[in-house]
């Protein structure tokens, strides 16, 4: 359906260009495992429930949900190698709309060092995008969720805040006040095209992380599921959430000014939607300058931001995304 990465190559780890045989054009494709095993996940985006065609061009559209998947890859250690993808839409939906959602999904790929090993198409009454994402290990053990232990420090890899400011900016409207357009491109861009950290991934595993999850949720939902399956706390100190450069603080106060918001904490600490990096290393680690340290890990369960559990500012943002909440 889409389009494809050269299949082969010279060097190994290098992904999808050396982990996929055989791409698009059979029954099915052929890829490399020189680990001897496939990480694996799947993510959807549905119109109306992840995406408005109005506030998000085809392209963009297909980078977010190449950059989901690829994200969850990178979260548990893994070099992204290939992409497999569902789409289906109405009848009336255009060829050129298809073409640069694909155009963003291979995009976003190439970033990810991936490639678009292929997929289906179908009819629906609204489109709705599925991929399956596949990760090397390249000889390291996975990195889960369950090696967090009391003593471990806490840090994120990535942006945080940006994406929920947009999300808000676009769904303000004309309502919103005035903003400098190179802000409110900043952050409405961030919403549109996430950018996660993929090479933060493999270079966490390799470091001895101990835990790690893909933040797509928000911070504290994401943090929170680190901790129930590591039996721990982690505790965050808002002034390392809060600061530059994992947050862009300067812009995220002007949009909250514009929006007539009392505060923007709330975006960074249960946002969602950067897909940053959250991990859990041993306090011995010397971390490199992108990983961000915001807390440690305790006894104890749940999540506290300056030793209380988290109380967002606005019901939309009372602790980060669920599906299923009425």
């Amino acid at each position: 359906m889409l389009a494809t990465g050269a299949a082969g190559s010279t060097q190994p780890g290098q992904g999808a260009a050396f982990s996929l045989i055989l791409g698009i054009g059979d029954d099915a494709a052929v890829v490399r495992a020189p680990d001897g095993r496939v990480v694996a996940t799947s993510d959807m985006l549905i119109e109306g429930t992840h995406f408005r065609r109005e506030w998000s061009a085809a392209r963009d559209i297909g980078h977010k949900a190449a950059a989901r998947n690829l994200a969850d890859i990178a979260a548990m250690g893994a070099l992204p190698t290939a992409l497999l993808v569902c789409f289906a839409g109405p009848g009336e939906t255009s060829v050129d709309w298809v073409l640069d959602l694909a155009r963003g999904i291979a995009e976003e790929c190439a970033t990810a060092g991936a490639a678009v090993a292929g997929g289906d198409t179908s009819y629906a009454q609204a489109i709705m995008v599925s991929a399956t994402a596949l990760g090397d290990l390249a000889g390291r053990d996975p990195v889960t969720r369950s090696g967090a232990r009391p003593g471990d420090v806490i840090a994120v890899a990535g942006s945080l805040g940006a994406a929920a400011a947009g999300l808000a900016l676009l769904a303000a409207g004309p309502s919103a006040g005035p903003l400098p357009a190179d802000v409110r491109a900043e952050l409405i861009g961030a919403h549109r095209r996430p950018k996660p950290p993929y090479p933060a991934g493999a270079q966490a595993a390799a470091l001895g992380a101990t835990s790690m999850i893909d933040v797509s949720d928000g911070l504290v939902a994401d943090l929170g599921h680190l901790a129930a399956a590591s039996g721990v706390r982690m505790e965050v100190a808002s002034r390392r959430l809060a600061a530059e450069p994992l947050c862009p603080v300067t812009s995220l106060r002007a949009a909250a000014e514009a929006l007539g918001r009392t505060g923007w904490r709330d975006w960074p600490a249960s946002g969602g939607d950067d897909h940053a990096l959250a991990a859990t290393f041993r306090r011995a680690v010397v971390l490199p300058e992108r990983w961000a340290v915001i807390g440690e890990v305790t006894d104890g369960g749940g999540v506290v931001i300056d030793g209380s559990p988290w109380t967002a500012g606005t019901a939309e943002a009372s602790g980060g995304w669920e599906h299923f909440r009425s």
